[in-house]
């Protein structure tokens, strides 16, 4: 997708900045002619040279400076003495990889004082945001405003991963992955300027109402604004003694992942998270459990006032009859184990009348039959089917390739991807049973 097209490569100052090299190189091998764009504070991380050697085009940094000689990936119909002007004109996407919390309120505000927010105001191409900060940045009430201005304007982003920052906290605000910027400029492209000028022009009218929301807790404008969606993620966990339990290897990513996604689609969202090592999501109701028993008991208390349920959660099937008070003791005889089923909680749980389902189907063998037989069998809108031992797919990575199926039959395979944008193709299709009457609910 990227062969021949010109890509402007925004880098802003912050720690994560080395890593744009990374993405230039993606860039180059995929094809496309780079023009790497700098604000002054970038050039404090890394080196303009650096990225000029990389790109095979001058590092355009400085708005006083002289025009430079740049290589674009198509011959140009119109030209322009002004070099920013020039490069947005050209540019068929821009990714802003970091985008810091400062370059992120200069765009939602239209400031224009560097190469890098002039460059994006002024191109009509659509632009990838790759956020990385802080953790208690990135979940400020006034960040998480101007994200909401920005998305509402239909700008794209590769949403930041969690784990080790680089100040030393832990938590949410990593630059995404290479894997998930790729996927970010993919949706961006086939879009076919679905993030561009003209659409940032007509979404206009609704951002105040949408930051407005957004300061307010309340519901945001978008596909599912007022809906109150319900989602389950994570392992449960059953305890054999006070020491051990029996789980699964679910991070808790993919669900975790569409509680960000709804939420953005403007949904009131509660999260009912099993024990993982992940942040809790900014705004969201979050509902911590451990056990399959838990999980019951905070679905039975959620459920009521529920427009939908987004079961993701990897719940264990079985549990011990008995649990030890004491740790059990190895012993040369080996331990036999004596376990019930657990409920099933997608065909036992009471429903309110409406309720829209989406459940998840983890399947290793005759994958589509065994989904369309579970679809069936719990009564669900739609079922999300993957395969943990296909690459691109395994538990606790940050990709999945899945197959969503519907009451018709229909089933719909998506490539690998990255989980947030499993998560926005599943929040889609959710959306749309709104809009599509139901057939078939028993």
């Amino acid at each position: 997708m990227l062969a021949g097209k010109t890509v402007v490569l925004g880098v802003s100052g912050g720690i994560a900045a080395y890593k744009s090299a990374e993405i230039v190189r993606w860039l180059k091998k995929e094809g496309a002619a780079v023009v790497v764009i700098m604000t002054p504070a970038a050039r404090r991380f890394i080196s303009p040279l650096t990225l000029a050697t990389l790109a095979g085009n001058p590092v355009l940094d400085d708005l006083w400076a002289p025009n430079q000689a740049l290589t674009f990936g198509r011959p140009r119909t119109r030209t322009s003495p002004v070099e920013h002007i020039e490069v947005a004109d050209a540019a068929d996407l821009v990714i802003v990889a970091p985008a810091t919390a400062d370059l992120l309120a200069k765009v939602a505000h239209g400031f224009g004082d560097d190469m890098v927010t002039t460059v994006l105001l002024a191109t009509r191409a659509p632009v990838v945001f790759a956020p990385a900060m802080n953790v208690q940045m990135w979940e400020n009430p006034v960040v998480r405003q101007n994200l909401a201005r920005l998305r509402a304007l239909g700008y794209r982003f590769a949403e930041p991963e969690s784990g080790e920052l680089a100040c030393g906290w832990e938590g949410r605000g990593r630059l995404a992955a290479l894997e998930s910027i790729a996927a970010a400029v993919k949706r961006a492209l086939k879009g076919g300027g679905a993030a561009a000028v003209g659409k940032r022009a007509r979404a206009a009218a609704t951002v105040a109402a949408t930051v407005a929301a957004t300061v307010a807790g309340g519901a945001r404008a978008g596909a599912l604004g007022g809906r109150r969606i319900v989602v389950t993620a994570g392992p449960t966990e059953e305890a054999l003694d006070p020491v051990r339990v029996l789980t699964n290897r679910s991070s808790g990513k993919m669900g975790y992942a569409l509680a960000e996604a709804l939420q953005d689609a403007g949904a009131d969202v509660t999260l009912i998270s099993g024990p993982t090592a992940l942040t809790q999501p900014f705004g969201v109701t979050f509902v911590p459990v451990v056990s399959t028993a838990d999980l019951a008991r905070a679905l039975k208390a959620a459920l009521p006032k529920a427009d939908a349920l987004i079961m993701a959660a990897a719940v264990a099937d079985f549990r011990p009859r008995r649990v030890a008070a004491q740790k059990l003791k190895r012993r040369g005889a080996g331990l036999t184990l004596d376990l019930l089923p657990n409920p099933d909680l997608l065909k036992t749980l009471a429903r309110p009348r409406g309720l829209k389902v989406v459940g998840f189907a983890l399947e290793t063998a005759r994958e589509l039959p065994a989904a369309r037989a579970k679809l069936k069998a719990k009564n669900c809108d739609l079922l999300v089917l993957n395969n943990p031992t296909r690459p691109g797919s395994r538990l606790g990575g940050d990709t999945n390739q899945v197959t969503i199926l519907d009451r018709t039959g229909k089933a719909t395979r998506l490539p690998v991807l990255a989980k947030r944008a499993v998560a926005e193709h599943v929040v889609a299709r959710l959306a749309a049973l709104w809009e599509t009457p139901t057939r078939g609910r028993r």
